[in-house]
């Protein structure tokens, strides 16, 4: 990578940004010819590039832009045995299981020795860039939730999980010098255990036991903090009791968890579990995080995309009074670049892309923010209108394209962005959404196409009872934890089937109707659901005949045009949800988790 130095601290990280930025179409040039460089011989890259492998003006002219589709050969490939050569110069070391799905199941990012380095780099650059804005952040504890996730293997033996899974197991997490800025409640073994509950328990305890301590608080995404407050507020006595009798409750039978918490809770110390008895047995739990940790500073996790509609109940937690931080911007393919403003209103987010991360390019869009999907993922995009990353204009909304030195060539992620400002010569984005996610609770993404599959399996349920599913729509409902899917669904039926001029529908074909939904979701949300426990069962709600015909009239009366118009099938506007929810009569939820095998 551009400067091989990768423990940049304190000033000296401060810097390497400002170097960095200030010699953004440097550093994007030198990146672009390493990869070049490296690559060059590989099968992939060899079939384009027919004169000097530095040609940069070649690169741009002959290699196609791509989605997963095209890449996904050469990574299958690589999975069964044959060479990384494929793809990149160095070997391959695992692949990287991507929150989005190819034919229902986890995309693989290839990912080599050297990317450990790059993503380290980043990381090591937050907290001076937090430094400058809080003061004593090196006095105390952070009580982070890390988690990791279900691994498995290639046919070639290739480890295949996800980046987190693959930092927290590496030894740039686990074995980091001494550093006050690094210094965790939760144990190391409470991080790498399977069992997803052992694992949460293990965390809150240890940070219960430090509340006094604790100058952070976080998780890598909102929805994985949420669910801590949740899982927070069924077993608070139970830790309470723990704490008091300085024991551990036979709960936990994971050996090393076991062993890593009893060197914690080395005595009883009923003192402090009546503290925390007293501040968690209040009939309300508004602010409770700055009750039970005072001396907490803010709140660490994403709150950009899908994950913005978790604000409000971290503002409820926290009465407002923590500031919540996005730090950085991120993706299994590469690492992008960092927030410099971290105290920011969380619905200004703009992240700085460090230009030694990876070579970026961005195919313009139109658009105004929300309606920016007029590049279809399988639509061909020229690689000669791509715009560099120096050259975006502000205001101005694109889609990220990336080079990676793993073997991803002009590929596109599928992130909407738009220019909001530069940071010297580095652009700085401000993240809108994921192309053609319609809904998103917590790692999971399901897209239109997929959302209608699913329903289409389903709706033959109805069919044997005479009843016709006529139109539909989603949102997803994040008034409890975890939150769900929930589909509004108008059925039309036979007259045979009216009784008093209702439907009369076996209660159990509406929940296996839910069921079947899952069940053709993709693999990642059936892992949020049966695994990870971070997404509800999915609910139907079905409405009055005529309800989708008011939501037509409530659209065009906001401006919509009746010859346009299409029933959006996810939903937003909360004047549209009013709507739906006040014509609902009648709800059902998934009697059972779906399917789902490491």
């Amino acid at each position: 990578m551009d400067g091989k130095k990768l423990e940049y601290k304190g000033e000296a990280a401060l810097k390497e940004i400002e170097r960095l930025t200030s010699e953004a179409d440097i550093v994007q040039q030198n990146i672009l010819k390493e990869i070049l460089l490296q690559n060059q011989k590989t099968e992939y890259l060899s079939k384009y590039l027919r004169g000097s492998a530095l040609d940069t003006c070649d690169f741009k002219k002959s290699v196609p832009v791509i989605t997963y589709r095209a890449i996904q050969p050469y990574i299958t490939r690589i999975a069964h045995g044959e060479g990384s050569s494929l793809i990149t110069g160095k070997p391959i070391t695992e692949m990287l299981c991507s929150s989005g799905t190819s034919a229902g199941e986890p995309k693989m990012m290839p990912s080599i020795e050297e990317d450990i380095d790059r993503r380290t780099f980043l990381y090591n650059l937050i907290m001076p860039i937090m430094s400058q804005y809080l003061t004593g952040l090196d006095e105390g504890k952070a009580m982070y939730f890390y988690f990791v996730k279900a691994e498995r293997s290639t046919p070639c033996g290739l480890p295949a999980r996800t980046v987190l899974t693959s930092y927290y197991k590496s030894k740039h997490f686990k074995f980091q010098a001494p550093d006050a800025y690094h210094d965790f409640t939760s144990p190391y073994a409470a991080i790498l255990c399977d069992d997803g509950d052992q694992s949460m328990y293990c965390q809150l305890l240890s940070g219960l036991v430090h509340r006094h301590q604790v100058l952070r608080l976080g998780a890598v995404f909102a929805s994985a903090f949420l669910r801590a407050i949740s899982f927070l507020e069924s077993n608070w006595g139970r830790m309470c009791d723990d704490i008091a009798a300085g024991r551990l409750d036979p709960f936990i039978t994971d050996p090393e968890c076991r062993s890593s918490m009893l060197s914690i809770l080395q005595s009883p110390n009923p003192t402090l579990a009546a503290e925390i008895q007293e501040i968690c047995g209040c009939p309300s739990w508004k602010g409770i995080l700055c009750r039970l940790w005072p001396r907490a500073k803010y709140i660490e996790a994403v709150v950009t995309g899908s994950m913005a509609q978790y604000i409000p109940a971290l503002e409820y937690y926290s009465k407002g009074k923590l500031p919540l931080v996005c730090t950085m911007y991120a993706s299994s393919e590469c690492y992008f670049g960092v927030n410099l403003q971290p105290l920011c209103d969380p619905r200004d987010v703009a992240f700085t892309l460090l230009p030694n991360m990876g070579y970026f390019e961005f195919i313009p869009l139109g658009g105004n923010g929300t309606l920016v999907m007029d590049i279809d993922e399988d639509e061909e995009v020229s690689g000669r209108k791509l715009v560099d990353l120096v050259n975006v204009r502000v205001g101005c909304y694109y889609e990220l394209v990336v080079t990676t030195f793993a073997g991803l060539n002009r590929y596109r992620i599928g992130d909407v962005l738009q220019v909001t400002g530069f940071h010297n010569r580095a652009p700085q984005f401000r993240f809108i959404c994921r192309r053609n996610v319609v809904l998103s609770i917590d790692n999971d993404k399901t897209n239109e196409e997929d959302l209608h599959k699913s329903i289409t399996a389903a709706k033959k349920l109805l069919e044997p009872h005479d009843a016709l599913l006529v139109e539909y729509t989603s949102r997803v409902d994040t008034s409890s934890v975890p939150g769900h899917y929930v589909l509004y669904w108008e059925i039309k039926h036979h007259p045979n089937n009216l009784v008093a001029n209702k439907l009369v529908l076996d209660d159990r074909v509406l929940e296996e109707c839910c069921i079947a939904v899952e069940e053709e979701l993709d693999y990642v949300y059936r892992r949020c659901r049966s695994n990870d426990r971070s997404a509800g069962p999915l609910e139907i709600r079905v409405v009055n005949p005529g309800t989708f015909d008011l939501l037509m009239d409530f659209f065009i009366s906001q401006g919509g045009s009746i010859n346009q118009y299409k029933t959006p099938r996810c939903i937003k506007s909360s004047a549209a949800i009013e709507l739906l929810d006040g014509n609902v009569k009648a709800s059902f939820f998934s009697p059972r988790d779906p399917t789902w095998r490491p």
